[in-house]
C-alpha cells in the first residue's frame, strides 16, 4: 500500500493521531504510597497522563543515572561580568619558576645574598597564591592581591615578605 494512503498522513499534526487521548483508561490505576510520617502510608493516586509521564521520564538515562541533572538550583545572578570573578591561582611551589632562569641560579647557588627577588604574580597573569608544596629557605618577596594563610605562612618561614597589592 503507497504511503498516501496510510491513516498516520491525515493523522499529521493532530496531538493524539487518533488513538485516544492519555485518560481515557487504557492505562490501569496506579497507587503510589506517600510517606507522611514514620508511622502511617498514604496512598496517592495518579491519573494516567500523569502516571504516562512518570514513566516516560524515569525510564530516561538522564534521569535514571543522572537524578538531579535537569532543573534549577539556587539564586539567579543578575548581569553576572565573568571579569570580577578573574583569580587565578599558583601554589608556593611553582613561584620560583616565574623568576627567569639566570636570575634564579644566582639565588639558587648562593652568589647572590644581598637582594630578594621582587615577583609580582598580577603582570604574570596570577592574583592569587596558595599554600601547596615547598619552597627553598632564600628570601622572596611576593606581590598578590590574595595570599591563603598557608602560603603566607610558608613564605614568611622561608625569610620571605608578603605584599597585598590592588
Amino acid at each position: 500500500m503507497p504511503t498516501r494512503f496510510s491513516k498516520t498522513r491525515k493523522h499529521r499534526g493532530h496531538v493524539s493521531a487518533g488513538k485516544g487521548r492519555a485518560s481515557t483508561g487504557s492505562i490501569p490505576e496506579v497507587v503510589v504510597w506517600l510517606v507522611v510520617s514514620t508511622s502511617e502510608l498514604k496512598p496517592r493516586y495518579l491519573s494516567p497522563r500523569a502516571q504516562l509521564e512518570d514513566a516516560n521520564v524515569s525510564s530516561l538515562p538522564a534521569t535514571k543515572y543522572h537524578y538531579g541533572y535537569f532543573g534549577k538550583v539556587g539564586m539567579r545572578y543578575f548581569h553576572k561580568q565573568q571579569n570580577h570573578f578573574w583569580r587565578p591561582s599558583i601554589n608556593i611551589d611553582k613561584l620560583w619558576s616565574l623568576v627567569p632562569t639566570e636570575t634564579r641560579e644566582a639565588y639558587l647557588s648562593g652568589e647572590k645574598k644581598d637582594t630578594a627577588p621582587v615577583l609580582d604574580l598580577l603582570p604574570l597573569g596570577y592574583s592569587k597564591v596558595l599554600g601547596k608544596g615547598r619552597i627553598p629557605e632564600i628570601p622572596i618577596v611576593v606581590r598578590a592581591r590574595y595570599v591563603s594563610k598557608l602560603a603566607e605562612e610558608k613564605i614568611v618561614a622561608a625569610g620571605g615578605v608578603v605584599e597585598l597589592v590592588a
